[in-house]
């Protein structure tokens, strides 16, 4: 439901010059300031593996759970001029993208 509306909270956020932090890249891709969540390809792939096991006869209640080990953070640099923010140089060093 939060990421089929993202385009109205975005908006909103925007509207009200709220700095927001997202959990999902596809927030900040549409025009959100920040997001930082787990990465998403990284998840799937560990699901193929899981698959993989599965059908080569691994019993599933027989593997471990994981937990999300790679995360990503996304800055929108584009929505925090319009914000009238500005992003320190260190923070953005250590973003994994910048959207300009």
């Amino acid at each position: 439901m939060t990421l089929g509306n993202r385009n109205l909270m975005i908006e909103l956020a925007v509207r009200y010059r709220l700095p927001a932090v997202y959990s999902d890249r596809y927030f900040a891709e549409s025009g959100g300031l920040v997001s930082f969540g787990n990465n998403a390809a990284d998840l799937f792939g560990r699901a193929a593996t899981y698959v993989d096991l599965i059908l080569k006869g691994a019993n599933p209640a027989d593997l471990p759970v994981q937990l999300p080990t790679k995360f990503e953070l996304i800055v929108n640099l584009k929505t925090a001029k319009t914000l009238g923010l500005t992003i320190s140089e260190s923070f953005l060093t250590r973003a994994d993208e910048v959207i300009e």
